[in-house]
């Protein structure tokens, strides 16, 4: 088994996952804003984007206009968005003790061009040992819905990016991906009913990462 970065200090490290539509957007920043009021240090980011480097490879990836982009080219932009984002923001903000939260992670990567795309696991799996040296959240909270609610949720704020276009033959792949990962991983992976309200769902996800920071320590 790969070994996994630790620190020394407090530091914690929390992914959302999920579908389009699943709200983990407004989730993850519920969240950041709770922590905050509690007193605690925290850094809320984002994939791809985060820095400008990930900022400008966030517009080739989502730009309804790069349609012919093929699977391996968006794989390895979501990689290199990463690689970024962990040394420039991710890395850092840990070794000060922080918490942080960031709206999608590697999981994203496994679920959509993985089990979505069709591209090898074990290729993926071979790429993000290079990007992440191991790092993986401490924690990740993953909102399941059905693929035809959170599509219709981001057609009815008119959200509408290269991703979220594909057919829904291709949002249950990925939708099916991130359960057999949560099925893979039931410790680090929380999986949650993203068809509650936000504010029940924000309460359940409360619930679960004061459990974890009292058990840890931040």
């Amino acid at each position: 088994m790969e070994e996994r970065i630790t620190f020394s200090n407090n530091g914690i490290f929390i992914s959302f996952e999920g579908i389009e539509g699943s709200g983990k957007t407004i989730q993850a920043r519920l969240l950041d804003e709770f922590l905050r009021k509690k007193g605690y240090t925290v850094v809320l980011t984002e994939e791809p984007g985060g820095t400008q480097i990930g900022l400008r490879i966030r517009e080739l990836l989502l730009s309804v206009e790069h349609q012919e982009m093929t699977s391996v080219t968006e794989l390895m932009l979501y990689n290199a968005s990463r690689a970024q984002l962990i040394k420039e923001v991710i890395l850092p903000a840990i070794k000060r003790g922080a918490i942080v939260i960031t709206d999608r992670f590697n999981d994203s990567t496994v679920a959509y061009q993985g089990y979505g795309r069709g591209i090898d696991l074990n290729l993926i799996d071979s790429i993000d040992r290079i990007v992440t040296a191991g790092l993986k959240p401490d924690i990740t909270i993953l909102l399941d819905l059905d693929v035809k609610v959170g599509l219709k949720r981001n057609r009815g704020i008119h959200k509408a990016d290269r991703l979220e276009l594909e057919d829904k033959a291709f949002h249950k792949k990925v939708r099916n991906g991130y359960l057999e990962i949560a099925a893979k991983e039931p410790e680090r992976i929380k999986l949650i009913d993203a068809s509650k309200s936000i504010e029940e769902i924000h309460s359940k996800i409360v619930s679960i990462i004061t459990e974890y920071i009292a058990q840890n320590g931040s």
